[in-house]
């Protein structure tokens, strides 16, 4: 990509550097930060785009970035400063990967950035490594041959050694590399099309002029694909009518084997930004109720406003902390409960990279903790003979199936109920248990895994 003017290229890497800085903090997110960052001191679209290349490309090759470096530096990477440490990656990535950029942009900039902040010697050492790895390349064909296949496999494909490790035990080397490589894609964006107003062809004619490349979802039935938008997404005419909600593919899935019917009484439990809630009214034909809890009240404000922008009504929400006891709802009340619970969002890595560094594997077992809690809670809340069901963001076993198996063990009146006769979903993305998963680097979405029980009679 071609880089902006100077003075805007530099407030560009500024504010990599502190979000990147702001990350490596910890106790937020990625789209949480830009978010903010957009509603406080809003940048040209093509500014913006920029700083999200610099930001996404780092999360993306920061291990292979951080090998670079420390193969040029006689100070190891952990003795340097971690926001020195971000300056050097943002020129190296510029380096390796954005061809448009010179090179002495890319290492005038970060002397520039750390002359900012940072003590002369500092200000030498940036200089001094930045023009060293500029003079002396090195590409990953390096590797020493000593290096063991799972360390090797985790640079080269830039992601946490202990994720690379436990992918490789149960998928294999070759799925692993496969998984990690459209990982660290860059997707598309795909939109659910708001069928209450208009159909997926009138939704694709609207876009065809305010997108470079667009085509239909292979296996969602509303779900559009694009590329190349030319205004952001909230700005897009069909979006301000009301057109479509951005979801991707394998949480449209998800919905159809909820399977939410016009009349039904559903509650979805960490209702969010209300993705999935715009969803089940369409599938109900906004007729019905549809009780929107979480516990943030802002983001239940904003679903508010989000379903009236797609003219949905049978929407009422409420916000409860559901790792209490929910008496604020009546039991027995629901035909259908949808827990989308919190969870590593390891399947989501391609949309969010920040998570590859931001997870551990020691946070799967509160993870898990928690979404067994949440199930425990809503239990109660459906009706005999109606449906649960459970929806994670993650590839993992501790959130997928060991989740079912708990509540299973401590729950007789439920039951794991088979696919529904009729949905869109092919059977390629049920496990032998009649669990749902999809898989990134096979389905090319992102990776959900569902499970649905029916309470006895």
């Amino acid at each position: 990509m071609s880089a902006p003017s100077k003075l805007k290229a530099d407030d560009a890497r500024t504010r990599a550097l502190s979000l990147l800085t702001m990350l490596d903090q910890g106790g937020c997110t990625l789209d949480s930060l830009l978010e903010k960052m957009d509603m406080k001191t809003p940048m040209a679209p093509r500014d913006r785009a920029f700083l999200n290349t610099l930001v996404y490309g780092v999360l993306r090759w920061r291990a292979r970035l951080d090998w670079i470096i420390g193969q040029h530096s006689t100070t190891r990477l952990k003795k340097i400063d971690p926001k020195v440490l971000n300056i050097l990656r943002i020129g190296l990535f510029q380096m390796v990967y954005l061809d448009r950029v010179p090179v002495s942009a890319a290492v005038n900039t970060s002397v520039e950035m750390t002359k900012s902040f940072a003590a002369p010697w500092v200000v030498k050492f940036v200089n001094a490594l930045m023009r060293k790895m500029a003079s002396k390349p090195l590409n990953l064909s390096e590797l020493p041959p000593t290096m063991d296949c799972t360390t090797s496999l985790a640079v080269t494909m830039s992601f946490p050694e202990w994720l690379v490790t436990r992918w490789c035990q149960r998928f294999g080397v070759d799925d692993t590399r496969a998984l990690c490589t459209t990982l660290n894609s860059v997707p598309p964006t795909t939109v659910r099309t708001n069928t209450l107003k208009w159909s997926r062809e009138d939704l694709k004619n609207a876009l065809s002029e305010d997108v470079s490349d667009l085509w239909y979802t292979f296996h969602a039935p509303e779900g559009i694909s694009f590329t190349g938008a030319k205004k952001a997404i909230g700005q897009l005419p069909a979006f301000l009518a009301g057109g479509f909600q951005v979801q991707d593919e394998g949480a449209q899935l998800a919905m159809h084997l909820l399977s939410p019917k016009p009349g039904e009484t559903i509650l979805d439990a960490c209702a969010g930004l209300g993705g999935k809630t715009g969803h089940m009214a369409q599938l109900m034909n906004n007729k019905g109720k549809i009780v929107a809890m979480d516990i943030n009240g802002d983001k239940l404000h904003r679903l508010e406003m989000e379903m009236q922008r797609l003219g949905i009504t049978i929407v009422e929400t409420v916000t409860g902390d559901l790792t209490n006891t929910p008496n604020t709802l009546p039991p027995a009340h629901f035909d259908r409960i949808l827990l989308d619970a919190p969870c590593s969002g390891l399947g989501v890595i391609r949309r969010n990279p920040d998570t590859k560094w931001s997870f551990s594997e020691k946070d799967l077992t509160p993870c898990r903790q928690r979404q067994h809690r949440l199930l425990t809670q809503i239990a109660p809340l459906v009706k005999p003979g109606g449906l649960l069901m459970y929806v994670v963001c993650s590839t993992e076993p501790e959130e997928n199936e060991s989740v079912v198996d708990d509540f299973l063990a401590h729950h007789s009146h439920f039951e794991i109920e088979p696919p529904p006769n009729e949905h869109p979903v092919k059977a390629s993305f049920f496990t032998s248990r009649g669990f749902f998963r999809s898989r990134p680097h096979r389905d090319q979405m992102d990776g959900f895994f569902g499970a649905r029980f029916r309470r006895k009679l």
